[in-house]
C-alpha cells in the first residue's frame, strides 16, 4: 500500500530540496525513501526510476528560473535585459544549488522541446533582438552567453573567487559589461 500523503509533486519538490541540501548528484529514490521514512518501493507508485525523479526536478527547477528571469526582464531591452536575466540566473543557483544545476540535467529531445528550457531559448532570443544579431548569429550569442553565465556561476559557487581581490561581484559586473559590448559589436561572418 502506497503511504498516505506521498505524491509526485511532493516527491519531486522533497528531491529538489533534498538537492539544494545535499547536491542534485546525491539525489536519489534511496535517499528521497529515508527522507520519508519510507521503503524505496513505495516511491515507485509515483516515479519510475532515478532517471525519472531526476527529470521531474529538472523541470521544476526549468520552470522555476523560467518565471525568475521573465520577471527578471519584462520591460527591459538591451544591458538592462541582459544583466536582468543573467542576475536571475546567478541568484537562483546561489539560492538554490542543487535545482540550479538540475537545470543542466541531460533531457532526451521530446521532453526538453516540452520544457521550459524553451522559453530560456526565447527569452536570451529576445533580449539578442535588441542587439540586432540574426541567425546563425543569434544560436552562437545564446551559446557564449549560456558559457558566461553557467561558467561564472560554476566557478563562484564552488569557492574558486572566494581567495583573491576584487569581489566576485565586481568581476560579475564587468563580464556583463564585456558581454554587452561584444553583443553591441558583434563580428561579421
Amino acid at each position: 500500500m502506497v503511504r498516505a500523503g506521498l505524491t509526485t509533486e511532493r516527491l519531486v519538490q522533497a528531491g529538489a530540496e533534498l538537492a539544494d541540501e545535499t547536491g542534485f548528484d546525491q539525489v536519489t529514490p534511496s535517499a528521497l525513501a529515508r527522507r520519508f521514512d519510507v521503503k524505496v518501493a513505495s516511491l515507485y507508485s509515483h516515479i519510475k526510476n532515478a532517471q525519472d525523479l531526476k527529470t521531474r526536478i529538472a523541470l521544476l527547477a526549468l520552470e522555476e528560473l523560467a518565471d525568475l528571469a521573465a520577471e527578471a526582464v519584462a520591460g527591459r531591452a538591451g544591458k538592462d535585459a541582459l544583466a536582468g536575466f543573467a542576475n536571475a540566473c546567478r541568484d537562483y543557483a546561489r539560492e538554490h544549488p542543487g535545482r540550479y544545476a538540475a537545470t543542466r540535467f541531460p533531457l532526451d529531445p521530446d521532453t526538453a522541446a516540452d520544457s521550459a528550457a524553451f522559453r530560456h531559448s526565447l527569452m536570451m532570443r529576445a533580449i539578442l533582438r535588441g542587439y540586432s544579431l540574426t541567425e546563425p548569429d543569434q544560436t552562437h550569442a545564446v551559446r557564449l552567453l549560456g558559457s558566461a553565465f553557467h561558467g561564472f556561476v560554476d566557478l563562484e559557487t564552488a569557492g574558486s573567487f572566494s581567495h583573491s581581490a576584487p569581489d566576485p561581484q565586481e568581476s560579475w559586473t564587468r563580464t556583463l559589461d564585456a558581454l554587452d559590448a561584444l553583443l553591441r559589436n558583434w563580428p561579421a561572418s
